[in-house]
């Protein structure tokens, strides 16, 4: 069996991020913009769209100027769905020619008069959130290579961009490291990966078992997680990539302004440790050493004087490395990681 979902399109790409008000709800547009800046044209927005990714604004017909060739679907609601609002401008850009990508829940070519917009524009309707057939059942099997998963306090609270720093900070010392996304922003940026959670559920455990087999004893395969152990609507999505991963180690990421479980404010958020104990808990189960290595803060909105000591304190509470991927980079928690494993 293939064991990942490849997604090929073409790039230059511009993205679309509809009238979403809150970061939270637009994390694949953003990333993108991250770590595929050079490919990104700009950003289609309607009015009342609290998103910016810092680059130029378009419309359709100012994205095909500027050359784009795709547009994808950088925004989401809970659920995965597309509001029938944004629905006009997805077959207009499809008309025009510009493939059509999205991560959600939803088919493309359900939604009404897209098929049909994007056979007259000769455009591709090209879903990721897709996961391959024929998926195994979890079998817990001890799988040679190393692991290491992130895990978070809640969603969108930097999962990604540290499995991602991390992979790059590995490589970068010449260690063999492969990123394993699960995620549709990052099968996008990485143009292969599993969509874990469009997974049927008895079939997690495998899945994660496909997307990181067997390896040399020396490669880490670095795995983007998904959802949180504490989240009251995505939790077993999480469960089942941590015991499927089966993961050496681990990395705990954090938002340190949020209190409570975004879009449950009645669900206050866990402690690091919290998080910590129940990760080692239930990843026991089929790798009985699993240990943390660290933590990623995501502190894009902490003043900068406060930064310091908050970084320290989270360090001193846990006893780990604390570091912003995008700040300090990943090297302590990489020799963390590297020191426990004798490499």
């Amino acid at each position: 069996m293939k064991n990942e979902q490849l997604v090929h399109f073409s790039p230059p790409f511009a993205v679309f991020f509809g009238d979403i008000a809150s970061e939270v709800y637009g994390k694949t547009g953003l990333g993108l913009v991250q770590w595929r800046r050079s490919e990104c044209v700009g950003q289609v927005r309607l009015p009342g769209c609290g998103v910016d990714a810092g680059v130029p604004d378009l419309d359709v017909a100012g994205a095909v100027a500027a050359g784009a060739r795709t547009l994808i679907i950088g925004s989401a609601a809970v659920g995965g769905g597309i509001p029938g609002s944004w629905v006009a401008i997805l077959a207009d850009a499809a008309r025009a020619g510009l493939d059509i990508v999205a991560g959600l829940h939803v088919r493309l070519a359900t939604l009404p008069g897209l098929a049909p917009a994007a056979e007259a524009g000769g455009a591709r309707l090209i879903d990721v959130r897709v996961p391959p057939a024929g998926l195994p059942v979890g079998t817990g099997r001890k799988r040679t290579g190393q692991r290491v998963l992130t895990v978070g306090t809640d969603c969108a609270c930097g999962k990604k961009y540290t499995a991602l720093a991390l992979a790059q900070e590995l490589k970068a010392r010449g260690v063999a490291a492969t990123f394993r996304a699960t995620g549709q922003t990052g099968i996008m940026i990485a143009g292969s990966g599993m969509p874990i959670d469009a997974v049927v559920a008895d079939f997690v455990t495998g899945a994660a078992e496909v997307l990181s087999p067997d390896n040399a004893p020396d490669h880490w395969d670095v795995i983007e997680g998904q959802g949180a152990l504490f989240h009251p609507g995505y939790l077993q999505v999480t469960v089942g990539l941590l015991v499927g991963s089966q993961p050496d180690a681990f990395v705990v990421c954090h938002d340190p302004l949020r209190k409570t479980i975004s879009g449950w404010p009645q669900f206050p958020l866990p402690s690091l440790r919290d998080v910590i104990d129940r990760t080692v808990a239930l990843g026991r189960l089929t790798n009985p050493a699993i240990r943390c290595v660290g933590v990623a803060l995501n502190t894009s909105k902490v003043p900068a004087a406060e930064r310091g000591a908050l970084i320290a304190r989270h360090a001193s509470e846990t006893g780990l490395p604390c570091v912003d991927p995008l700040v300090e980079g990943m090297g302590a928690v990489a020799a963390q990681l590297l020191a426990g494993s004798g490499a």
